[in-house]
């Protein structure tokens, strides 16, 4: 909530309009009722009634709501007019403007004081000077008395024109104050507006300036527009569900956090609503509560935001990313609600409609300008026209016989008669009177050629003036124009528009306390710190448990709590995890048989108990295995000895399953008795390669195939990062990665794939190639030169990449370009070798040219099970009575 929220001009004023004085201020009808004891009972329940509405009209017409016409609550319109009636081009002491500003505004000098910095903080009506307090700390503004303020270049042009301005009389009816103010901009959307009432609120988001421009010209032209809101604190803005400002909408606002290094996170900018101060606080009661995990925060905010954020070693810099904005007020968001007063009455609408109104507005001011200038200059040369007359035709001679008044005032009309046909109007008692206090001085001086070249000005600029209330669309057109030309520079949008993804809190917090399990007894929790321990958990995450009676449950971190006795298993759960593939044979409770089956969790009920058997009496599971990666081991079972049986001991290996859903059956091992399962093999994982997509409008990785493939990976796979400030790294592909601005190259690795650059060496002033390959998979490194003007030019990852070489003149003589072949150029070399000078001429240009073929030989590929195929898959394993696996197709 902004300060103009909680000030008087948004709050009842207890010490005017409560209800006791209007009760003795007023009389209203009520009923008495006189009992036994002569005591009259007056029933005021129809004062509440009317009076209540009378003070919610009152607070939302005259204090907490603006008005669409100008854009202006009371308060901020009456500081405007007393700015200009004090106006001499000097800067006024606040103080004195807020003094001034009582004479039309009665509630007091601290309301009008907190507006006017509001209003001075926009920076757009008011130049400052002095202490104005800080948007990016929340520092407040001097006392009144030590700041100063004027009107800005910008207002004086934009809002006054007190010809066409409506006024009013002030509160006690000594002055007159204006109804709206002439504005000719989108001044509400420009500056946004909050505000909140009795039964009604408000919240417009400021937009830019120059794109509320934009927008004004395309919608006089005819054309469709957009506007989204731009913020003073900059940030990152997610508006995909802006709903045009209306009610129901929302805007995600983020802080723009960047690595400094691997242990350092530096917030440059942060979300509107916030201040460094309250960020940092956030960030600290996070830290507390084990969301995140940070060492210290340094906060160097002056003139512009920099808050350092330490980590301590070993920490995540991309999750702790994704923490803050989870957990703390790096991320915020806004619920826009438009809500403004036209014609004495609330209205809920949208900021397109508002532009519109306001550029419709606009075009009308500008139209009563060019009416009334037009009334002027008419006037101005019907009364030139009348001089030139009456001095030309020297009607003046006429009068000097003439004894009174009135026979002078006859004898110049009746002079003029003749030579009047051609005025634009007919000659008044006032023009004549104006006539006579013509000086003898200006008459003997008069000349007749200059006052004709002076009627002819007027002639052209009433045509011109005319022409434009003809055309004021593209007059208009010009006008905002202008006024783009001439305060836009400077003004350009701050807020990032971006599409963000949804960060999921259970995959970033912070996991700082343990997760322990009794299995005997069924008990588990983050308190049984003398039992066995499972892994770090948070006290967000959900766990999955399963118990050897085939049953399974996911179920809430808590201190201690009752699961189910025999414990088999027991992991931090993420129902998003569909690569997890758990291995089970299950002897079944009714028939004896056991059954072997591979599956996935997923979309789960906390707490509802889940049988992964066939649900009958007495069924155990035999064998459960975990698999991260989806790994198939082989297990040899044992079975009891038995007259029957042929084969006691025979392999299973699970990469022959398919892997279906947790509901299945499963496949029959064997119908005898199991004495034993024993690990035999470790296996490999049997799902395909994970494909992994960027999508460069949220500059983040993800599987569901947003964005630019980058290829198939598996567990050991990683990704080339190249950034323009010739960084260099490979990153594991984790989808939490957040990835820096100057990224140039994002791909899959390829280790043997040399990396072809031409860079500018800023110590010897020259270029060179090279070609390396990676050699620290795991560290940063940079592979131009460290001198401050050292920049890269041109990189590529291609096997054989061309450069084209275009050279400046030297002395009026062209050297015709050249193709540089990497691969015949220079040798692959290390990545902190110099390299080969290019040339010792002066370069103009590098072009990067289409690489020259080369076929890579591709691997073959062991086909491989998909984690995705369903129950219907038509393949059932089972086991014979000899022991021999065989397939069972019906």
């Amino acid at each position: 909530m902004s300060q103009d929220d909680i000030n008087e001009d948004n709050l009842p004023n207890h010490s005017e309009d409560n209800a006791e004085d209007h009760l003795t201020k007023n009389s209203l009808p009520v009923s008495q009722i006189e009992d036994d004891s002569n005591e009259t009972i007056k029933k005021v329940t129809g004062m509440y009634q009317e009076w209540f509405l009378d003070y919610a009209s009152y607070v939302i017409l005259e204090r907490a709501v603006p008005a669409i016409e100008d854009g202006f609550k009371p308060v901020q319109r009456r500081i405007m007019h007393s700015m200009k009636e004090l106006d001499d081009g000097r800067y006024n002491k606040v103080a004195n403007i807020v003094g001034h500003t009582m004479q039309y505004h009665p509630h007091g000098d601290a309301s009008i004081g907190d507006a006017m910095v509001q209003i001075g903080q926009k920076d757009l009506l008011i130049d400052m000077q002095g202490n104005w307090g800080n948007i990016f700390t929340g520092d407040e503004a001097a006392a009144s008395r030590y700041i100063e303020a004027r009107l800005s270049k910008f207002a004086l042009e934009v809002l006054y024109s007190p010809k066409i301005t409506p006024w009013q009389a002030s509160y006690d009816g000594r002055k007159n104050e204006p109804i709206n103010l002439p504005v000719k901009f989108p001044l509400l959307l420009a500056q946004g507006g909050e505000g909140i009432a009795v039964g009604l609120s408000t919240k417009i988001l400021s937009h830019n300036f120059n794109e509320l421009i934009d927008a004004s010209v395309k919608y006089l032209k005819g054309k469709p527009f957009t506007i989204y809101p731009d913020f003073a604190t900059a940030g990152i803005a997610d508006v995909s569900n802006y709903n045009d400002g209306m009610r129901g909408g929302r805007v995600r606002v983020r802080a723009r956090i960047n690595q400094l290094d691997k242990n350092t996170l530096v917030v440059k900018e942060i979300p509107f609503s916030t201040t460094t101060t309250s960020l940092i606080d956030s960030i600290l009661k996070a830290n507390e509560k084990g969301k995140l995990k940070i060492k210290k925060i340094e906060d160097n905010t002056a003139a512009e935001v920099e808050i350092l954020i330490h980590l301590p070693s070993g920490v995540s810099p991309d999750k702790t990313i994704d923490a803050l904005y989870a957990f703390t007020a790096c991320e915020t968001s806004i619920a826009p609600l438009g809500c403004v007063i036209e014609d004495n009455k609330p209205l809920f609408t949208g900021v397109t409609n508002m532009l519109k109104v306001s550029t419709d507005r606009t075009v009308q001011l500008l139209k009563s300008e060019l009416e009334i200038q037009l009334g002027e200059l008419e006037e101005q040369w019907h009364y030139l026209s009348l001089e030139r007359i009456f001095i030309e035709k020297r009607i003046y001679r006429r009068i000097e016989e003439e004894e009174t008044w009135e026979g002078v005032l006859a004898t110049i009309d009746e002079g003029l008669k003749p030579h009047i046909k051609n005025l634009r109007r007919p000659v008044t008692e006032e023009d004549i009177i104006r006539l006579t206090e013509i000086k003898i001085k200006r008459i003997s001086k008069f000349d007749i050629d200059k006052a004709q070249n002076k009627i002819d000005a007027l002639e052209e600029e009433i045509e011109q003036v005319k022409y434009h209330i003809e055309h004021i669309i593209p007059f208009t057109i010009d006008y905002f124009s202008r006024l783009k030309e001439k305060y836009g520079k400077g003004r350009e949008r701050k807020t990032e528009i971006r599409s963000f993804d949804t960060i999921e809190a259970t995959r970033v917090v912070l996991r700082n306390t343990k997760l322990y399990v009794n299995r005997e007894e069924g008990f588990m929790g983050t308190s049984l710190k003398k039992d066995e321990y499972v892994a770090d958990c948070s006290d967000i995450d959900d766990v999955i448990i399963f118990l050897r009676d085939g049953s399974m449950i996911v179920s809430k971190v808590d201190e201690k709590k009752f699961i189910g006795k025999d414990i088999l298993h027991i992991a931090v759960f993420d129902k998003n995890d569909k690569r997890t593939i758990y291995n089970m044979i299950y002897r079944d409770g009714k028939t004896g048989s056991s059954y072997v089956k591979r599956f996935n969790v997923s979309g789960v009920t906390r707490d509802k108990v889940y049988d992964l058997t066939q649900g009958k009496p007495g069924s155990q599971i035999l064998y459960f295995s975990c698999n991260p990666n989806g790994e198939a081991e082989v297990v040899t079972i044992l079975l009891r000895q038995l007259s029957n049986i042929k084969k006691l001991k025979f392999d299973l290996d699970f990469a022959d399953l398919l892997i279906k859903g947790r509901v299945s059956k499963g496949n029959v091992v064997t119908k005898y008795p199991i004495k034993k399962i024993e690990l035999k093999e470790k296996g490999i994982s049997t799902l395909r390669p994970r494909k992994i997509w960027f999508d460069d409008t949220v500059m983040r990785l993800n599987v569901e195939g947003r964005g630019e493939l980058l290829g198939e990976f598996k567990p050991e796979d990683r990704l080339l990062i190249i950034h323009q400030s010739g960084k260099l790294k490979t990153i594991i592909p984790e989808l939490t990665t957040h990835f820096e601005e100057d990224m140039i190259v994002l791909e899959k690795w390829i280790r043997d794939k040399p990396i072809s650059v031409i860079y500018y060496d800023g110590e010897k002033a020259k270029y060179f190639v090279k070609r390396f390959l990676v050699e620290n998979e795991n560290k940063e490194e940079i592979f131009i030169t460290e001198h401050p003007y050292s920049k890269l030019e041109i990189v590529s990852t291609d096997y054989r990449p061309v450069a084209e070489i275009m050279f400046a003149k030297n002395k009026g003589v062209q050297k015709e370009n050249i193709e540089v072949n990497f691969e015949e150029f220079i040798a692959v070399k290390g990545i902190k070798a110099l390299g080969n000078q290019l040339t010792s001429d002066k370069i103009k240009l590098i072009n990067l040219l289409e690489s020259l073929p080369y076929e890579v030989e591709e691997e073959e590929e062991t086909e491989t099970v998909s984690s995705e195929l369903t129950d219907t898959a038509p393949a059932n394993l089972t086991i014979e009575e000899d022991g021999q696996i065989g397939f069972n197709l019906e």
